[in-house]
């Protein structure tokens, strides 16, 4: 049976709340949310775990739901590489309330929506590059009058309670570290900073 699977995706600088968000629309699409893939990761990142999980088990048929192509992709290349697979597999793709881009047996494969989830891509890069300019410059203008930037200090007070209470399940071998930042709906590179900081107190 033809299965519907969700990715959720926010960089690890974005708050809990838009990934939240991106859940219910989700939710409200028809997608299951045992099936929904969550990412903490930049979506300039080739090698993001989720995503790479996701696309190896979805299956001839099934079909991908996501908020937004930037979700998927802040490059054009990865975009492309993305939609290929979605050919390849034989996969249906959906943008939540926008577009939908169906390459399942026995439908016609929409050249013009391909065209226009790749030029989204284009914008979502675009998008991307002037973030990082403009926090780049509001780093140096906050640096050059001389104040203090970046995140307060994560200590052991800190860390959510969600954490500590998956954490014995890490503790004991009955999960990994992929399957605790997916419980925990945070970064990998945020999971082993909070082990650090138990395991060292």
């Amino acid at each position: 049976m033809d299965k519907i699977y969700g990715y959720a995706r926010c960089s690890t600088n974005e708050t809990k709340q838009n990934i939240d968000r991106q859940g219910r629309e989700l939710s409200k699409c028809g997608v299951p949310a045992e099936n929904i893939y969550w990412e903490f990761d930049h979506g300039t990142n080739d090698d993001r775990i989720e995503l790479k999980r996701l696309m190896d088990v979805v299956e001839s048929g099934d079909t991908i739901v996501t908020t937004e192509v930037s979700r998927l992709a802040r490059s054009t290349q990865k975009l492309c590489e993305i939609i290929k697979i979605i050919q390849d597999k034989q996969l249906k793709l959906v943008i939540c309330n926008s577009i939908t881009f169906d390459c399942r047996p026995g439908h016609d494969t929409d050249v013009m929506t391909k065209g226009m989830i790749q030029m989204w891509g284009v914008f979502s890069e675009l998008e991307g590059e002037i973030i990082r300019q403009r926090i780049k410059s509001s780093m140096a203008n906050a640096k050059a009058k001389g104040k203090k930037i970046g995140h307060p200090a994560t200590t052991k007070e800190s860390i959510p309670d969600t954490f500590y209470k998956k954490y014995p399940l890490y503790k004991n071998g009955s999960i990994n570290v992929t399957d605790l930042a997916r419980l925990c709906k945070c970064s990998r590179t945020t999971v082993y900073k909070y082990i650090k900081i138990i395991e060292e107190a």
